[in-house]
């Protein structure tokens, strides 16, 4: 009896120790399962964001080849005006939203008067005297000689400043060489970079200039947002007369100078978004058959 006791002892200890372990195998088995499907699903949402990233920058390419595409038409009508307004197109899911803006409309580096400068950083809120002494270390950091511009800054001032460069006495190659320059700092520089080039020459032009520009070429803020809104709000081939330049002459379409800087903005369903700015000289045709040569090209990031 008390050997069929123990028998019956051992058993159910023998059972009860199999069914933690099976208990524990369980356990483990949901863990590394869960592991996997985590792993999976983090998987499928990187792959996914990839996807729609590569969706959103091939589409943001596409719309700066249509951009200049729609810029080589001949029929006024049908050709976009490089003034910055904005032009939506559809790519399959993707909304995409495209400026062009001549380069003739900025205030080119190279060839821009301190004064024009000056007015230009006045009209971004940059106060006096520092707007008249930044514009003269932009001008001093271009000229080819060691005079100083009145307010402005040569050799011996950059090195009184600690710093190990002084002007480039050449002409501007980037806009971005203005973070180069003496007093120059990053709030500004953005401010100012896209109303400034280097791919134009002479005064502005006021058909494609911003608000900004427009300012510095003498109108007031208000006649300057005014006539900026009553530009874009007319269309090629619609009734009625184009509004008047700020000098009194008749506003002619152009077809611009060939050289544009276009952003392309994509926007897709599930939300990524991605922008492409580029400055394109559309009047050559680019290696690999491409409608214009890359003169300058930058990617936002997708989100």
């Amino acid at each position: 009896m008390n050997r069929s006791r123990r028998i019956a002892s051992g058993s159910h200890q023998a059972r009860g120790v199999a069914l933690i372990l099976v208990l524990w195998l369980l356990v483990l088995l949901t863990a590394v399962i869960g592991g996997f499907a985590q792993s999976a699903r983090i998987e499928a949402l990187q792959a996914h964001q990839l996807r729609a990233a590569l969706i959103a920058r091939q589409a943001a390419q596409a719309g700066i080849e249509y951009a200049v595409l729609r810029m080589s038409y001949p029929d006024n009508a049908r050709r976009w005006v490089p003034d910055g307004r904005k032009y939506d197109f559809a790519l399959g899911d993707a909304k995409i939203e495209i400026r062009v803006l001549d380069e003739s409309g900025k205030i080119d580096l190279n060839f821009a008067s301190p004064e024009l400068l000056a007015r230009l950083l006045l009209a971004l809120g940059v106060h006096e005297p520092r707007a008249h002494a930044l514009a003269a270390a932009i001008v001093d950091y271009r000229d080819p000689d060691d005079l100083l511009t009145p307010g402005g800054a040569e050799l011996r001032d950059y090195s009184s400043a600690g710093l190990a460069f002084g002007p480039k006495n050449k002409p501007y190659e980037t806009v971005s060489e203005l973070q180069r320059v003496l007093g120059m700092d990053f709030a500004t520089y953005q401010k100012l970079e896209p109303n400034v080039t280097v791919y134009a020459s002479g005064e502005p032009s006021p058909s494609f200039a911003p608000a900004a520009v427009l300012q510095a070429l003498g109108l007031s803020a208000d006649n300057a947002d005014l006539f900026r809104s009553q530009r874009e709000a007319w269309r090629p081939g619609a009734p009625g007369a184009p509004p008047a330049l700020p000098n009194g002459q008749p506003f002619v379409v152009q077809p611009g100078t060939g050289t544009y800087d276009i952003s392309s903005h994509v926007h897709l369903r599930d939300g990524t978004s991605l922008t492409v700015n580029a400055i394109v000289r559309a009047s050559q045709s680019g290696p690999f058959g491409q409608l214009y040569v890359p003169l300058q090209w930058r990617e936002g990031e997708a989100n």
